[in-house]
């Protein structure tokens, strides 16, 4: 893409002062091969994994190194634990360590279960009482896991519901912790221990208060009125400094017909006793920054801008920072003119009072659904000798932004560069989007021609006849089309679509600076429909909960809609319309903003090596085309792909080894050190062997 004409915004300016008292200010490790490293728990020192990513930089590394090049080769399972006999649905929970215990969620009941590190014996497990409030979650096998922190000498593991409750519970009983939260009535749950998180997210937002000024009450049933909205949670809190801070999330963008719904506050409780501390507004509200860019009034009444990726914190900064997701509805957004704050952002709080630090927004007014899915990465680097604590955040359009974590200030330019207007009546897009000067996007934006399928001239001549009934080009930002539009095409093709995403979160190596990214190579093909054809009783674009209508969200039908063309963007003879590889892990020398090396992830899958057309052609290793979920350790890179773990150098990206795993790997992997004995822990995910975890280690 052409960079001008263009506006560069958030220069960095050289603060040395400021960088000696924030790097000195960090728990210095024993210094690795690469000298120096830091990070700021230092649990993964010891042989655990006491948050989501590791540590609260979300880091996915450990100074562990028992496991080597050398020895990769004879790990053997040392045990499974099967979550088909809790719920045979796909889940995505991924496991702490702490002292001896493994703590994950499992099902769609989210049931927290903990697991005996050495052994894989189930030693309690909890589950939240059935709630009409959990049948209408549309994130149910979303959980991602649970957080763990120390409350007064005493181990407490958080973890936020479908149904949008939290709780805390004892980490060596299961039983939930006295004299904490408050009372919920209903049958069944505890009189202590939990929070109603949907009771603080409404309390004093313009839409409830009107409800209630008509007539209306709580029901802590069945939840908020469905003409208001929906929320859930897909992402485990953070607790950070004492303070347990957790985001939400609604249904998916692309099921969204309505204008309505609940905006996605961020929520924060004392860690010791429960009480509300404070919540920020993602969309702001009078007087509040950020207010001027939502038109339409269309703060007051439509929402989302939730995270539903996990939170990342520095407790030294005494911040936590949020990737933010689009306001409502994905591809349509003409009802909510203007930039939209704080959709599609990292946001940066003060732990302690939930003050705004610094923000920066990677999409402007978006409807291609290019949120922020994976949570920000923090790292200490230097950069042109100055060493800055950085924040690294990756969005779905293959972006990668870089900031100073403290200040908000960009590492290296960022360019504001002129984008497509939209062709859909009503709609009012942003006229710039901003784009990183380094690093390079990690896949290819938009669709160009020299990236199509050519395996053979016939192939590609075949793909070139498919494209000529859709819209394309080398943009991100490709406009989108709608049902009888002047160009009589089918559909828009979007690319790229999902890439990275959740649960592929990218892993950093703080010893080298490298961060590694787990890329597909995927697009879109919508086109969108009158909201009124589609906002119909028993229509197809209704997927998972929404299938039932008393559930679905909001009461005013939008002028456009996701259409039944949303289609996989199909190539010729089922082939990709695009050049291998499919799939990539890439790794990034964040001191320099520069490409290190990347790799296919995984191999050739059967369904291309043996595909007709492509008898008699010398194929590349073109990847999996999946995502790799991947962790870093002081010796080696591990990722999987199919049923395999994958051993690489970290420096290199040379594949060193591979191994066979009873399932293919679905969601992600950590490591400890159990008894002596350094264990790797996949989750996996089959017919035979759905949701489980599949413990590895040394003879």
């Amino acid at each position: 893409m052409k960079a001008s004409p263009s506006a560069r915004v958030h220069p960095r300016v050289p603060r040395p002062a400021r960088t000696g008292i924030l790097i000195g200010a960090l728990v210095l490790l024993a210094a690795g091969p690469g000298g120096g490293a830091q990070e700021p728990d230092a649990s993964t020192q010891r042989g655990e994994w006491h948050y989501l990513g590791g540590d609260a930089y979300h880091q996915r590394y450990s100074a562990l190194d028992q496991i080597d090049a050398d020895n990769f080769g004879e790990l053997e399972v040392a045990w499974i634990w099967r979550g088909d006999n809790f719920d045979p649905s796909p889940a995505r929970g991924k496991p702490l360590y702490v002292d001896g215990v493994l703590y994950t969620v499992v099902g769609n009941r989210r049931t927290v279960a903990a697991i005996d590190g050495g052994t894989g014996e189930t030693l309690w497990t909890y589950r939240e009482p059935h709630t009409t409030r959990w049948e209408r979650s549309t994130r149910r096998g979303h959980g991602k896991g649970v957080a763990y922190a120390e409350v007064d000498g005493r181990g407490v593991i958080f973890v936020a519901t479908p149904a949008f409750f939290l709780h805390a519970l004892d980490a060596e009983t299961g039983r939930h912790i006295e004299g904490w939260g408050s009372a919920v009535p209903l049958p069944g749950f505890p009189e202590t221990g939990v929070v109603d998180l949907l009771a603080d997210i409404l309390d004093e937002w313009g839409p409830w208060e009107d409800y209630v000024a008509r007539g209306g009450s709580y029901d802590p049933d069945f939840g908020a009125p469905v003409e208001l909205g929906h929320i859930t949670s897909s992402a485990p809190p953070i607790v950070v400094n004492g303070v347990v801070v957790i985001g939400n999330s609604a249904e998916s963008g692309n099921e969204q017909l309505r204008m309505e719904n609940i905006p996605g506050d961020i929520l924060a409780y004392d860690a010791r006793d429960g009480e509300h501390r404070w919540k920020f507004h993602v969309i702001p509200r009078p007087g509040e920054f950020g207010h001027d860019t939502w038109e339409n009034d269309a703060w007051q009444w439509t929402g989302d801008v939730s995270s539903w990726a996990p939170i990342t914190a520095d407790p030294e900064l005494g911040m936590v920072y949020i990737g933010t997701n689009p306001p409502t509805m994905d591809f349509y957004g003409g009802f909510r003119p203007g930039d939209g704050l704080f959709g599609n952002s990292i946001v940066a709080l003060d732990v302690e009072t939930g003050e705004r630090e610094w923000h920066f927004q990677m999409v402007r007014h978006d409807i291609w659904d290019y949120d922020t899915s994976v949570a920000p990465l923090l790292i200490d680097l230097t950069v042109d000798g100055e060493e800055i604590p950085a924040l690294v955040a990756n969005g779905k359009h293959g972006l990668t932004f870089v900031f100073d974590r403290a200040t908000g200030e960009a590492v290296w330019p960022i360019e504001l560069r002129p984008v497509p207007a939209s062709r859909v009546p009503g709609e009012q897009v942003s006229p710039v989007q901003p784009f990183p000067t380094r690093p390079e996007p990690v896949g290819f934006l938009g669709l160009p021609e020299e990236e199509l399928i050519d395996y053979t001239p016939e192939l590609r001549r075949e793909a070139l006849e498919i494209l000529e009934d859709f819209d394309w080009g080398q943009e991100p930002y490709t406009p989108y089309i709608h049902e009888g539009n002047e160009l009589g095409k089918i559909a828009t093709i979007n690319c790229p679509s999902g890439s990275p995403n959740t649960g592929a979160e990218p892993s950093a190596d703080p010893e080298t600076g490298l961060v590694y990214i787990s890329v597909s190579r995927n697009c879109r093909c919508p086109q969108l429909a009158p909201g009124s054809v589609m906002d119909a009783p028993g229509n197809p674009v209704f997927t998972g909960t929404n299938t039932n209508p008393d559930f679905i969200t909001g009461e005013t039908t939008t002028e456009w809609a996701p259409g039944q063309a949303n289609m996989g963007c199909r190539g010729p003879q089922g082939l990709p319309l695009w050049r291998p590889p499919y799939s990539r892990i890439v790794a990034i020398d964040m001191n320099r903003g520069e490409e290190a090396w990347w790799i296919p992830n995984g191999d050739t899958p059967d369904r291309i090596r043996n595909h007709p057309a492509l008898r008699g052609v010398a194929l590349p290793n073109t990847g999996a085309g999946s995502l790799a979920p991947t962790l870093v350790t002081r010796t080696l890179l591990f990722h999987t792909g199919e049923p395999y773990l994958y051993a690489l150098d970290k420096r290199s990206g040379e594949r060193l080894g591979r191994i066979d795993l009873p399932a293919p790997g679905s969601y992600g992997l950590i490591t400890y050190m159990h008894g002596g004995r350094q264990h790797i822990v996949v989750q996996v995910n089959s017919a035979e062997l759905p949701n489980s975890l599949v413990a590895l280690t040394l003879p």
